[in-house]
């Protein structure tokens, strides 16, 4: 059983539909986390960069997965927003060893916050700071301050350190996102009953 599954278990997801999207920069990681949580019998065995762009969408016990899958050209980023409406909760992966490429990660993460598709709804986001067995990686903290996460006041955010390719810190940033959509859920069904 994959951590989606577990995570749609948890919350009692038997017939709704939750989406997930995915984001980061290209070699950050995402592929590689999107194959630790799918269930094990649909884990990929080799995981290869992806080409261009591709989404992905799979189901675990009706929880609705879609994955965005960027190469590192900047103008296939743009078509993320297409899908920021159906997202009731987002993980951003970074490269926390990518020290260079952490201004532009700031710049992608920025330009989703400000879209008016997120802007003003409470979606929880979990980050990864990802590839942390890496000797020159930057601490989960570091990479919180290059990217300003303190000054996301209007949503829930969650940072782990994680290692992909272990699946290390992959649990505890499910566990946060499943009590968030669950919250999320609890207030929807007061705002629905008052």
């Amino acid at each position: 059983m994959g951590l989606f599954d577990k995570l749609a278990g948890w919350l009692g997801l038997k017939k709704k539909e939750v989406n997930v999207l995915c984001l980061g920069l290209d070699n950050s990681g995402k592929t590689t986390i999107i194959n630790q949580l799918k269930p094990t019998n649909a884990q990929a065995q080799d995981i290869v960069p992806t080409i261009g762009f591709s989404i992905e969408k799979f189901k675990t016990s009706s929880l609705s997965f879609t994955v965005f899958d960027m190469s590192g050209q900047g103008r296939y980023r743009n078509l993320w927003e297409h899908y920021y409406k159906e997202g009731q909760a987002i993980i951003f992966v970074i490269d926390s060893s990518d020290k260079l490429r952490m201004v532009v990660a700031k710049e992608e993460l920025d330009t989703l916050l400000n879209h008016p598709d997120i802007k003003h709804r409470r979606i929880p986001i979990l980050f990864f700071a990802n590839k942390m067995d890496l000797r020159d990686a930057l601490s989960s903290v570091k990479v919180s301050q290059l990217l300003c996460l303190e000054n996301i006041k209007d949503k829930p955010w969650h940072i782990c350190a994680s290692n992909a390719v272990q699946g290390e810190g992959l649990q505890e940033g499910v566990d946060w996102l499943q009590e968030q959509i669950a919250l999320s859920d609890q207030n929807d069904e007061n705002v629905k009953s008052s």
